[in-house]
């Protein structure tokens, strides 16, 4: 009978690399789509929609106020200044609102920033619906230079009625380095 003779301790190396290579995949191919359908299944995280709510007409309910908070802060590294104009509104579910935030480049350098939103309670992230926010975009902004920038949103008449109180909150990032052609078009 013919046999091969094996080397065990190479069979355990090309087994092991195997499992670290679908380790890997595992975890850069399958877990981050995998985390945002959990979080949109089970209303975690505070996650909102990247795009504009199209608003569907209906009355505002007046018999009910919702205090939103806004809160803005910055990213390590990041050095605009960076804040809302008002820090709390009491609203009607249904009405339109607009606020604004303010952001000042204090470097002499362009920068680009984006803005990342969450909603607490998480509860209310798929009851509260922006039409219009600087979150969409990139913001370029020129050194020493400051922006206006609207968010406008509606908060709708489904949601529950224990929640009073809802918390948008904005981190601000430096995506210069990764949005450079934006800079440089101008």
């Amino acid at each position: 009978m013919f046999r091969l003779s094996r080397n065990p301790g190479a069979d355990t190396a090309l087994k092991l690399s195997l499992v670290a290579c679908a380790m890997f995949a595992f975890v850069f191919v399958v877990m981050v789509p995998l985390y945002n359908v959990m979080c949109d299944v089970l209303g975690i995280n505070g996650k909102t929609s990247g795009t504009a709510y199209t608003a569907v007409p209906a009355a505002v309910d007046t018999s009910r106020e919702i205090t939103v908070q806004f809160i803005a802060t910055n990213n390590d590294g990041m050095s605009w200044v960076f804040h809302p104009e008002v820090r709390e509104v009491r609203v009607h579910p249904g009405e339109a609102v607009d606020v604004l935030f303010h952001a000042g480049n204090p470097t002499s350098a362009a920068m680009v920033a984006q803005a990342i939103p969450s909603v607490t309670p998480s509860r209310a992230a798929g009851y509260f619906h922006k039409t219009e926010c600087f979150c969409f975009d990139q913001q370029p902004l020129e050194g020493m230079a400051s922006v206006e920038m609207p968010l406008q949103f509606v908060v709708d008449q489904g949601l529950p009625q224990d929640i009073q109180t809802i918390t948008l909150s904005y981190t601000l990032f430096d995506v210069t380095e990764t949005m450079s052609d934006k800079i440089a078009a101008r």
